[in-house]
């Protein structure tokens, strides 16, 4: 288990009906290999897994398979909304041959504590493969707290955090609890330079579907120590980042990348793509982001 750096959430792309688009999902990924991520996270929040059927995530999963082609790992989100599908599909995901999972908690259902722990345990029990617990309370209403943790670090194949509760403190109570245990990652998109600092080794990102190489550059000044150059980079990002943060974040990232020619807005109802004062925002954000663009540094 080497998992660190640049992770994006990458979106699934769609035709105008909304019928999957696997080569357009493939392009988008090699570019992204291209321009130096060090990992690819497929079917999470930004990949619309819950809008997908069981069938249409396999074949991304295999179409994504085949554009890496082994140049760098791929994970899978599990979202599904019993912890019976999600061995099911965690399963079928590993005969795809993906690299590991994220795995959410059970969806639309806020479990106790003792249930979410028994939710992860089932998953790792389901496949030999490495597993990242995605943390995010926020939007899931399940808050996987350090003592959770704790208790989850006896399974040997959980091996990653994705922290996104945005409560900085978290990352230092981990590695205080638990120590080195746990490969953490930065989950939320304008709190990564401060989770990096804090420890973080890796960074889940959304807006890295858009910017790429502003993220990457970012992320390896950070971690060789030369914070003044990651943080010039990080002002000029957060207007961006921002956009990972709301409820709105698929369409918002869709529409980044395709004013920046990374795939289209195209997202599967019930999202609809942003209207009236949203879209404005998020056009003129891009438009100041594209106008200033950062120099990047030699890293």
């Amino acid at each position: 288990m080497s998992w660190s750096g640049v992770y994006p959430a990458v979106t699934t792309q769609f035709h105008s009906d909304e019928s999957l688009d696997l080569e357009a999902t493939q392009r988008l990924v090699v570019q992204q290999l291209d321009d130096g991520v060090d990992g690819i996270i497929a079917l999470g929040t930004c990949g619309e897994n819950a809008s997908l059927a069981a069938d249409e995530k396999i074949a991304v999963l295999a179409a994504l398979r085949e554009a890496i082609g082994g140049r760098a790992p791929l994970l899978s989100g599990v979202a599904e909304t019993t912890t019976t599908g999600a061995m099911r599909f965690a399963k079928a995901a590993e005969h795809a041959g993906v690299d590991g999972f994220m795995a959410l908690p059970g969806l639309t259902y806020s479990s106790q504590p003792h249930e979410t722990v028994q939710h992860f345990k089932a998953i790792a029990g389901a496949t030999g493969l490495p597993l990242m617990i995605y943390n995010n309370p926020i939007a899931y209403h399940v808050d996987i707290t350090v003592e959770l943790l704790a208790e989850l670090a006896a399974v040997p194949n959980i091996v990653s955090v994705k922290e996104a509760s945005e409560d900085a403190r978290r990352i230092t109570d981990l590695i205080n609890r638990v120590g080195d245990r746990f490969i953490i990652f930065a989950g939320v998109d304008d709190f990564v330079l401060e989770a990096l600092m804090l420890g973080a080794v890796g960074w889940v990102s959304g807006l890295t579907s858009a910017f790429p190489r502003e993220a990457v550059a970012m992320y390896r000044l950070a971690r060789a120590g030369r914070w003044e150059e990651a943080r010039a980079i990080y002002r000029w990002f957060m207007p961006l980042l921002h956009l990972d943060s709301i409820p709105t974040l698929v369409q918002c990232i869709k529409l980044t990348s395709a004013l920046v020619g990374r795939g289209t807005e195209v997202t599967r109802a019930p999202r609809l793509p942003l209207i009236g004062a949203a879209r404005a925002h998020v056009v003129r954000t891009v438009e100041a982001a594209v106008a200033n663009r950062p120099v990047l540094p030699r890293v």
